[in-house]
C-alpha cells in the first residue's frame, strides 16, 4: 500500500487526525516504568484514537545502543498491535545522496517507519532516495513551530518567503510519487493558511506545536485543513504522554488523546 493510501485509510478508520509524539524522555517516566514499557503502555491506551505515532530519535539516540534498540522494539510493537497506524520518524535528516541511502535503510527498512522528517536545504536531488520510495512518506520541513523559525524561513527571495518557495517546490516538483507531506507549525496559523493556498487540497501537513508550545487547535483547523476536512495531522507529545506522572499515566494519556481527537473533529469541514 502506498503511503498516501495508508494515511487516508487510518484517518478514516479511527476518525482521527491525532498524532502522538513518542518523546519518552527517561527523566520524566513514572517510577518503576522503563522507556519501552512506557511506550507500549501509551500505544495500548491510544492506538484506536490516533492516526500516527511520531518517535523523535533524539530521546533514543541519547541512550546509545540501548536506546536504539528501544526505538526498534517500539516500532515493531506498533506494527504488531496497530499495523494500520502510521509511524512517522522525527529525525530531520538530510545529506548528499549516497549518505541518505543509509538513512533510508535505517528509517524505512530497519525500523519499518512509514515516513521520516527531512530538511529541504540540500534540494530535491539530495533527497531523491527518500522521494523515490512511493510506499513511504517524506515529511519536509516548511514552516516550523519554534520561535526562531523565521530567521531563515521568512527571508524574501524574488518576492517570496523561503517557506513559500519550499511549499511550492514540494507541491509542484518533488511530490511526483504523491508521498510528500509538509511540516507546518500550529504556532503560525496565518502562514499555514498561506501554505494551504499555495499547495491546494492534496498535500498533507504534519502540524506540531499544539499543547505545550501554545498552538491553537481551532486556529490550526481553520487555517490548514483542506476542502475535505482533513489534509493535516496534528501532533501532540508532552500533553498526552505526560498527562500524569503516576501509575495512571496510560489512562490519562488516553483521556487527553480522546479529548484532542474530539476537539479537532469539532472543526472539521463536513464531519
Amino acid at each position: 500500500m502506498k503511503f498516501i493510501e495508508k494515511l487516508g485509510a487510518v484517518t478514516e478508520k479511527n476518525n482521527s487526525l491525532v498524532c502522538v509524539g513518542l518523546d519518552s524522555d527517561v527523566a520524566k517516566l513514572p517510577d518503576g516504568v522503563d522507556q519501552l514499557g512506557f511506550n507500549k503502555a501509551i500505544v495500548d491506551a491510544t492506538h484506536d484514537l490516533v492516526c500516527a505515532y511520531k518517535p523523535n530519535t533524539a530521546f533514543y539516540e541519547a541512550r546509545g545502543a540501548e536506546g536504539i534498540q528501544v526505538l526498534k522494539d517500539t516500532c515493531d510493537y506498533i506494527r504488531a498491535v496497530a499495523p494500520d497506524v502510521l509511524i512517522l520518524l522525527d529525525a530531520k535528516r538530510a545529506d548528499i545522496g549516497n549518505t541518505n541511502a543509509g538513512y533510508v535503510q535505517f528509517a524505512y527498512d530497519y525500523l519499518g517507519a512509514d515516513a521520516i522528517t527531512l530538511h529541504p536545504y540540500l534540494g530535491r536531488e539530495a533527497l531523491e532516495p527518500f522521494l523515490a520510495r512511493g510506499d513511504k512518506g517524506a515529511v519536509i520541513l516548511c514552516r516550523t513551530s519554534n520561535p526562531g523559525s523565521g530567521e531563515f524561513q521568512d527571508v524574501l527571495t524574488d518576492g517570496k518567503k523561503v517557506f513559500e518557495t519550499v511549499a511550492n517546490s514540494v507541491a509542484r516538483e518533488w511530490n511526483t510519487n504523491k508521498n510528500c507531506m509538509l511540516v507546518v507549525g500550529a504556532t503560525y496559523p496565518e502562514e499555514a493558511a498561506a501554505i494551504r493556498q499555495i499547495v491546494g487540497d492534496d498535500l498533507w501537513f504534519l502540524v506540531p506545536g499544539v499543547g505545550a508550545q501554545g498552538g491553537s487547535v481551532e486556529a490550526t483547523m481553520r487555517a490548514a485543513q483542506n476542502a475535505h476536512g482533513d489534509g493535516l495531522i496534528i501532533s501532540s507529545s508532552r500533553d498526552i504522554m505526560f498527562a500524569s506522572s503516576g501509575a495512571d499515566f496510560a489512562e490519562a494519556a488516553r483521556a487527553k488523546a480522546k479529548a484532542l481527537r474530539s476537539e479537532i473533529n469539532t472543526y472539521r469541514k463536513g464531519k
